[in-house]
């Protein structure tokens, strides 16, 4: 039986025991240092805490420790590693090779490759096996087939691969666009958000193809209908991207990839389960359209596909609503189906293309009342709900329920009597007692009182013959005592992922990778190259003769210019179908 895990993320420890309630079999969390999101830090005393309640499940926590480091840093970092394992971490992500598995000494900790080291190769994968790690992250660019060829080539290693959530125009690790710009790196967690901007396309005449768009902003990534294909290629490890989203997010998202895969397991019951323990009932119905997304793409799933990218806008836009029927000059109203709310955040593009939002403050129907009639608003526009009131109320209150169906059986012993529970047993020495009047029900209604515990009680096995008098007090007593026997997480693998620290010789490097995928990997960046994309902005426009697409008609290079007068250059290296970004003429900040 394979398991497959449902990986979820966590901004907080809040969101991680919330992602843990509405199905998630594992979290990833990022600890006060090193964790590749500068805004997402936690103290190991709240991660001890989620893998306290993570571990009720068998669900794991995983920390983010994939910064690229300093060469000073080094010893905080392997001091941090210590302090994870001893809080009972059950891997960590790792980008910076001088941190890999087989470069210390052990520890109970797994070791799992960021998505930062760039697997996107079976050779990759394999080096990185080599180097001690258990599962590799892979790069998001990955069509199925290539994952499924990674599989057979490296069948040893776990895959793990993103389902859901933004998407970074590079090459993850691969972009220096961040640094470059405004002296934050992405590898250290500081991006900037570079490919949110705005840019001018400009031809090499100095012709402007394109003003002031979001050329590289991508849309977010779902992969809601293709986990069954994901799962046959051979991954077993399905990542929702979201470490500095809301808890709606996750709990929405979370419980919706959950419905699916348990939807999958159970036309397969005899090739998977889940990787952790428990059945999720929730207070609504999961839908990924009505939380924050950008649009939805399935990227490189079945290839290279048109409209990966948001020219208009880098924001959210939600879920179509419908369409505007009539406009008076203080309401509106919808064609639609949808049904709305006080309060919810509604947004078009205008004549212009600009993304436009307005609140609303009454409904009747589908006529709707703004706070303030929005300006460009016109007859037959599409509606997007950005903000949806009824789903954020209904996500503000605990929503969902996580409980592990379990068999309790009672027995007598010469001495008194032993109760077991999910493979553990408690006896307790009490005189036998003959019951004068039937005891089985009451016995019963003792046993399963498993309210606050993470169990719920499906069946009390009794003997036919069991005619015993035990006082509530000490039913409740024993009850008690078998529910806080503590469950552990799985085994790490045999001989994977058993590391302990001590530090790694200092070698000037930060990161290295097998010779065909770049030398070094992403330790530094060449002197003009920013980014490296499968993303192509030539075929997004139509333009690529090699799928089909229009010849152009201006001359290259072609350039991207931001507002500020700096430039960069596009080279299409169509060997490779890989779109590179250079720095160009602009002037590189001080």
């Amino acid at each position: 039986m394979k398991e497959l895990e449902l990986l979820a993320p966590a901004k907080n420890l809040e969101c991680g025991m919330a992602a843990i309630d509405h199905g998630a079999d594992a979290v990833y969390i990022g600890p006060p240092l090193f964790g590749a999101r500068a805004a997402a830090g936690n103290s190991v005393a709240d991660i001890a805490t989620l893998c306290q309640y993570a571990h009720q499940y068998d669900a794991k926590v995983y920390a983010t420790v994939n910064t690229l480091l300093h060469d000073d840093e080094l010893p905080q970092a392997l001091e941090l590693l210590g302090q994870l394992a001893d809080a009972q971490v059950d891997a960590v992500l790792i980008q910076d090779m001088r941190l890999a598995p087989n470069r210390l000494q052990p520890l109970r900790l797994g070791f799992h490759a960021s998505t930062q080291a760039d697997a996107r190769t079976a050779q990759k994968v394999e080096w990185l096996w080599q180097q001690g790690f258990s599962r590799a992250v892979l790069a998001r660019e990955l069509t199925i087939d290539e994952v499924a060829a990674i599989h057979a080539q490296v069948p040893q290693m776990e895959l793990e691969v993103f389902v859901h959530g933004a998407l970074c125009v590079s090459y993850s690790g691969l972009c220096y666009a961040s640094e470059y710009c405004f002296n934050r790196s992405a590898n250290r967690g500081e991006c900037a958000q570079f490919c949110r901007m705005k840019f001018d396309l400009v031809d090499a005449d100095g012709n402007e193809l394109l003003h002031q768009q979001h050329l590289l902003s991508l849309k977010d990534l779902n992969l809601s209908h293709h986990l069954h294909r994901l799962i046959e290629a051979g991954a077993t490890s399905f990542k929702i991207e979201g470490r500095l989203k809301d808890i709606a997010y996750v709990k929405n998202v979370t419980a919706a990839y959950s419905e699916l895969l348990n939807q999958y397991i159970a036309h397969h019951p005899d090739r998977y389960v889940r990787a952790s323990r428990g059945r999720c009932t929730y207070t609504f119905q999961p839908h990924l359209d009505r939380t924050f997304n950008r649009g939805y793409t399935t990227y490189f799933v079945d290839g290279r596909q048109p409209a990966q990218a948001s020219f208009f806008t880098p924001k959210a836009i939600g879920q179509q609503v419908g369409q505007v029927k009539e406009l008076r000059p203080q309401w509106l109203t919808v064609a639609g189906t949808a049904a709305f709310a006080n309060g919810d955040g509604l947004c078009f593009f205008d004549d212009q293309q600009q993304l436009q939002g307005f609140r609303v403050n009454r409904v009747e129907g589908n006529r709707l009342f703004p706070q303030r009639m929005p300006e460009g608003l016109r007859r037959g526009m599409p509606l997007f709900r950005s903000n949806d009131q009824q789903m954020e109320r209904t996500l503000a209150k605990p929503s969902a329920e996580r409980k592990i169906p379990v068999v309790m059986s009672l027995r007598a012993t010469p001495d008194g009597f032993a109760l077991s529970m999910d493979g553990h047993t408690v006896q307790m020495a009490i005189e036998h007692q003959q019951a004068k009047s039937p005891q089985r029900q009451n016995i019963i209604d003792q046993l399963c009182r498993l309210g606050g515990t993470p169990y719920e009680c499906t069946h009390v096995d009794l003997p036919d013959d069991f005619n015993y008098f035990i006082p509530s007090s000490q039913l409740a007593a024993m009850r008690r005592s078998l529910t806080t026997q503590q469950t552990h997480p799985h085994p790490l693998p045999k001989g994977r992922g058993v590391y302990s620290f001590a530090a790694p010789p200092a070698n000037g490097k930060s990161i290295y990778a097998p010779p065909s995928q770049g030398g070094d990997g992403g330790g530094s960046a060449p002197s003009d190259l920013l980014m490296q994309c499968r993303y192509c902005l030539r075929h997004e426009l139509g333009y690529c003769v090699k799928h089909g697409g229009r010849r152009p008609t201006w001359h290259e290079p072609l350039s991207l210019r931001l507002a500020d007068g700096r430039t960069f250059t596009l080279q299409f290296d169509c060997s490779q179908c890989q779109m590179n970004v250079k720095a160009g003429c602009g002037l590189r900040p001080k």
